[in-house]
């Protein structure tokens, strides 16, 4: 299998075989939040701001069965969203899942990547999660959204990292070992309902002690027990993992610029080194790029990167001056669970302990932006809350609240 045409029908068949991700289909909307698809959060993390307009164009490019559809549709209340894919067996399965939550802000299409050009104008977020490292040409299919997305626009993107998929890598080796002798250059739906077969024949061979078998069951084994997550994994036909010095030639490619990684703490060289002040200050003296490298060698678990591109021009934020913090105006972040309480969990599902000043600010924070009251200013509220600037830095730092500059 050599041709893109070949390859992108291997895919295809793939998931019409096995629709991905095989999420159940509910009658009401998704539960929790994913921040990375709450376009007022996401904007907040890579701007330090709340975004003026709310009633943007997403694109969900290569929407498989619909489940980031779904939370986008719920999660932007004012956003019209389109959803592409490969697979038309993926794609019905998506318009249920949406017609079924009440996703109705949502328009569907059977369309590659490589084709999002047929789309009309351009789009304020688009997302591409798990899509681009199985398509024959990721710089093509990079490139291809790239040209739609909007000035000032979020490009949210993930794809597989080698390190931690090493033994994901070997097992994939050894399915296509044992199943030579079928009709891998053109596979049908049997072809990959065989790799599933053979595939877990082998982990039920394996010993205890075996590296892939150990792996498998500490990270893997819980959403493999569905057929659909193990054939995604062990038998794709197409698949590109990448290391950070690969993965930012694809990002060079695509022309956009680099924001930052969403799953930050991995990212912070001190968790590692942080006992050995020689070896930081030896780090300063690397580039940003050199840093990331370190971090993955040091710490190989990473299985994925996450992250976020943009096409300048793009506003940040900055919240050192005091007087531009004062006249600020902040919300509570949507994407907080457990709130109103002095203990939640934040944007990534963390626990997160308020003070009581904080508790009280963020009280504060909400009556302000309660319905039929006017907005307050971070200035009125310090007024009779007892916490300082630092505080209010801290809170929108960790993405507890959202930020809107004072109009002038």
């Amino acid at each position: 299998m050599n041709s893109e045409s070949n390859i992108s029908q291997a895919v295809q068949q793939l998931y019409d075989t096995y629709p991905f991700p095989p999420e159940t289909l509910l009658d009401e909307p998704p539960p929790g939040y994913n921040w990375r698809w709450n376009w007022p959060v996401a904007y907040s993390f890579c701007t330090g701001q709340k975004p003026k307009n709310q009633a943007i164009r997403i694109l969900d490019a290569g929407c498989g069965t619909g489940v980031g559809t779904d939370y986008l549709v719920h999660l932007n209340p004012e956003a019209h969203i389109t959803a592409i894919d490969l697979s038309s067996g993926a794609l019905e399965v998506a318009q249920e899942r949406c017609q079924r939550s009440g996703a109705d802000r949502v328009t569907f299409h059977h369309l590659s990547i490589y084709d999002v050009g047929q789309l009309e104008g351009e789009f304020d977020l688009i997302n591409c999660v798990g899509v681009l490292h199985h398509l024959p040409d990721p710089i093509r299919g990079i490139k291809a959204l790239a040209s739609k997305l909007a000035q000032g626009g979020l490009f949210h993107i993930f794809v597989y990292a080698e390190l931690g998929r090493w033994e994901i890598q070997l097992m994939q080796k050894a399915i296509g070992l044992l199943q030579q002798n079928s009709s891998l250059d053109r596979p049908t739906g049997e072809t990959y309902q065989e790799g599933v077969k053979i595939g877990r024949q082998i982990f039920a061979a394996l010993p205890e002690n075996n590296r892939i078998l150990k792996r498998e069951k500490e990270r893997w084994a819980m959403e493999n027990h569905r057929d659909a997550s193990f054939a995604d994994m062990y038998v794709h036909p197409q698949e590109i993992d990448y290391n950070i010095d690969t993965l930012f030639e694809f990002i060079d490619a695509s022309g956009l610029e680099f924001l930052g990684f969403s799953n930050v703490d991995y990212w912070n060289l001190e968790r590692l080194l942080g006992k050995e002040p020689e070896l930081m200050e030896r780090a300063k003296q690397l580039s940003d790029r050199q840093r990331y490298r370190l971090i993955e060698l040091l710490d190989p678990e990473v299985t994925h990167y996450e992250f976020f591109l943009t096409r300048p021009p793009l506003a940040i934020a900055d919240w050192s001056n005091d007087e531009a913090l004062k006249a600020a105006y902040p919300e509570i972040s949507p994407c907080l669970h457990g709130w109103p309480s002095t203990q939640v969990f934040d944007y990534n599902y963390q626990i997160v302990d308020f003070s009581p000043a904080e508790f009280e600010f963020l009280q504060a924070c909400e009556t302000a932006n309660s319905s039929g009251d006017t907005k307050k200013t971070i200035a009125e509220i310090l007024a009779k809350v007892d916490l300082d600037l630092d505080g209010v830095r801290s809170l929108q730092k960790r993405q507890i609240i959202l930020l809107s500059p004072a109009q002038g």
